[in-house]
């Protein structure tokens, strides 16, 4: 069994660290549970990036809200998460019934660390070999008229395009009325701000292969319409996660506000 993707406790490890403050971003205090000796060991390399860590801990806190607004209006929803990772957020958040995939061994070590049967709305955990095995195959139980909301976290970046326009193609069929929500970032921002960074992430055996002028453009092309996007710079700031100047974001950083961002999407016939 392949080992769980470093990237994964370095996620789990940010949120950790978030749930410690007084005032936590997304206050996820289930993650300390994933964080095993060498989950620590890996994230000691990445606790002191401040500005990274705050707009990961804001990516999931504004993908909570969504989720709360949208279980709000509809208890009964079905949320698919790809590549969930050491997502909590099915026992976090109440109503809905919760689809979890991601490789077997990251489900594996969940089931043991925070088990399925332990939560009290309806979780499905499904183990996939995204390299071997077919999503359409995985996800073809679920197949239903309820409302779905597909969420893909931290996901896309790592990606070639074409396996994300071949995973659209799948939802697609799927599910023809869906929403979807992710984070994408633009090449612009990646070169001006994240290169120092993705250097560490490339020191713990990743890289970035997705970060395109116009990242939402594979989205558009698939049918998809983007109904809000939202800035995760500009998000940390109102959380006072991140301390910049509201009036250069608007100036001379306009790229740092609009090149990494939470993206929603629907298919036509899904209303918000």
């Amino acid at each position: 069994m392949k080992p769980i993707s470093k990237t994964a406790f370095y996620c789990c490890g940010v949120r950790m660290q978030d749930a410690k403050h007084n005032n936590p971003i997304c206050g996820d205090i289930y993650a300390e549970a994933f964080m095993n000796e060498d989950g620590l060991k890996i994230f000691e390399a990445f606790k002191d990036e401040t500005a990274p860590n705050a707009s990961n801990a804001t990516r999931h806190r504004i993908i909570d809200d969504f989720l709360r607004q949208e279980l709000l209006a509809n208890p009964n929803l079905h949320i698919v998460i790809i590549g969930a990772g050491f997502d909590s957020r099915a026992y976090r958040i109440q109503g809905g019934t919760w689809i979890e995939l991601d490789e077997p061994q990251v489900i594996a070590y969940k089931n043991e660390r925070l088990p399925a049967s332990n939560c009290e709305n309806e979780l499905h955990r499904i183990s996939i070999d995204f390299s071997s095995e077919s999503l359409e195959e995985k996800l073809s139980p679920f197949l239903n008229n309820n409302s779905v909301v597909v969420v893909i976290e931290g996901v896309l970046m790592y990606l070639e395009e074409e396996a994300i326009d071949q995973s659209l193609q799948i939802l697609r069929r799927l599910f023809p009325t869906h929403k979807l929500i992710c984070d994408l970032m633009s090449r612009n921002f990646f070169e001006k701000f994240s290169k120092s960074f993705h250097k560490k992430i490339a020191d713990v055996g990743t890289t970035f292969k997705f970060t395109a002028d116009h990242p939402e453009a594979v989205f558009l092309q698939n049918g998809y319409s983007q109904i809000k996007k939202i800035s995760i710079i500009e998000t940390a700031v109102e959380l006072k996660a991140v301390r910049v100047p509201k009036i250069a974001l608007k100036t001379v950083l306009r790229t740092l506000a609009s090149g990494y961002a939470i993206y929603i999407f629907n298919l036509p016939s899904v209303l918000i």
